[in-house]
């Protein structure tokens, strides 16, 4: 027996009708035959099925049509073309102030929206307790929506979403607004929810929760799906194609600045359809699109970036300067690289970050991180550059590490070449480890009140 299916899109496009004149609407309704209007198609041909209980990211840039997908889903959109079938309650957290009367206040929208979702007012308030416990905005549960805060509404439009029952959680973005101890006990919900066999749809910018949450993932770009598959691997070609995206701004400001004298080679064009071409993405990987020549090392590996430097080596030493590839907490670790200049770089930054087998990044460091300032590189020489490191105590796992070199500054600055996943590293545990890490300087003490105080005793009516 096949998986039930939860949501299905079969061909689903969605356009929008810009028209310069209001008067140009009225105009193509009362003389049909002339289109007088500009056409903006949102989405081309989707086509998706979401098994139920699977819980599905879906990334893109601001623009790529993500938010239409989720409101055709929830059914606050129609398409304009396509077949979409959706089986179950849908509860959607959307854009900020979807869904809520500003008019109203907290109490009335939870009930709205309650009634909206096809509960019964006696569902509702059996309920309305526990969304205004998990909301926790005290008496502005009874002011309008109008006077929260964005903090405030977002805690009262997820308590109302995941408390309805919903069989289909949406989840667009809003939580960004949350602070600290709210978006983790959002998390701790979601995570309940998916334990329920909840089906969820996760849009987020945040690649290392859609890798920790999801089990799928789809990449939207112009209205259409480029990439499809495990978190992982969509997130490693999301990322390379930004960088991409930032270093074509920096090709173009360079190329049409007045000081082109002291460029005598400019930062060479990116194609950045390649990135985006399914799997046509790795046909150019083996070339550095500076030097146009074959890649010197690690032919295989994903990587990105102008070209301008290369990384050739990446290498796990000991103490004793012996290749290692498992490391104890405690332990000296050596990491040494070897670059290769095609061009000469000002300001180089190198860096390297690690990340645990579902993707989430788990440290970062670089040269300008720790004011170690490298000197400028010369066209053809080869630079060495070391990190010696001791080892944390984190958790028994087997964790990636990602070299990449930068011009610039830590905050804007030019990628010349990051390599994703080309060496892994074994980490051991010497004590017992709960979570991600162990903390090493805790003093515990303890002491035994003798005496219960009366007031305690009065409270609880003890004799």
């Amino acid at each position: 027996m096949g998986e039930e299916i939860a949501i299905s899109l079969k061909n689903v496009s969605k356009c929008f009708k810009r028209y310069n004149r209001p008067v140009d609407r009225l105009k193509e309704i009362l003389l049909p035959g002339k289109s007088r209007c500009d056409e903006f198609w949102a989405l081309r041909d989707i086509e998706l099925e979401i098994p139920r209980g699977q819980t599905v990211g879906i990334v893109g840039r601001n623009g790529s049509g993500k938010s239409t997908l989720l409101q055709i889903i929830a059914g606050t959109l129609t398409p304009t073309t396509g077949e979409v079938q959706v089986n179950g309650r849908v509860s959607a957290l959307l854009e900020l102030g979807s869904g809520f009367n500003p008019e109203f206040t907290g109490r009335q929208n939870v009930f709205f929206n309650g009634r909206i979702l096809g509960l019964s007012q006696k569902e509702i308030e059996d309920k309305f307790d526990e969304i205004a416990s998990f909301a926790d905005i005290g008496d502005f549960i009874d002011e309008p929506v109008k006077t929260y805060s964005s903090g405030m509404f977002v805690r009262l439009a997820f308590a109302v979403a995941i408390n309805v029952e919903p069989e289909i959680l949406i989840v667009d973005e809003a939580l960004s607004v949350g602070d600290g101890v709210f978006v983790h006990r959002c998390m701790a919900k979601i995570k309940e929810f998916q334990e329920t066999n909840g089906t969820i749809l996760f849009v987020s910018h945040d690649l290392g929760s859609v890798n920790r949450l999801c089990s799928n993932c789809y990449w939207l770009s112009n209205g259409r799906v480029v990439e499809q598959g495990s978190p992982v691997d969509v997130s490693k070609t999301y990322q390379a194609w930004m960088y991409d995206r930032i270093n074509d701004g920096i090709r173009k400001k360079v190329n049409n600045s007045q000081d082109l004298e002291s460029h005598p080679k400019t930062i060479p064009e990116i194609d950045l359809n390649s990135t985006i071409q399914g799997d046509k993405k790795t046909e150019n990987i083996k070339k550095n699109s500076f030097t146009g020549d074959n890649f010197l090392a690690f032919a295989n590996a994903k990587r990105f970036g102008t070209g301008r430097c290369e990384i050739l080596s990446l290498e796990i030493q000991d103490i004793k300067g012996q290749k290692n590839g498992f490391i104890m907490p405690g332990e000296t670790l050596i990491l040494h690289t070897k670059i290769i200049s095609h061009d000469r770089v000002e300001k180089p930054i190198f860096g390297i970050m690690m990340f645990d087998r579902l993707r989430v990044d788990i440290a970062g460091w670089n040269t300008s991180q720790y004011k170690y300032k490298l000197p400028a590189f010369e066209q053809g020489q080869i630079i060495n550059v070391s990190f010696k490191i001791i080892w944390p105590h984190i958790k028994n796992d087997t964790y990636s590490l990602e070299p990449a070199i930068a011009d610039g500054s830590q905050d804007n600055n030019e990628m010349l070449d990051w390599i994703q996943s080309p060496i892994a590293l074994k980490s051991g545990v010497t004590d017992l480890t709960f979570g991600m890490i162990r903390l090493t300087e805790i003093q515990v003490s303890h002491t035994i009140d003798t005496a219960i105080p009366q007031e305690l005793l009065k409270l609880n009516n003890i004799k």
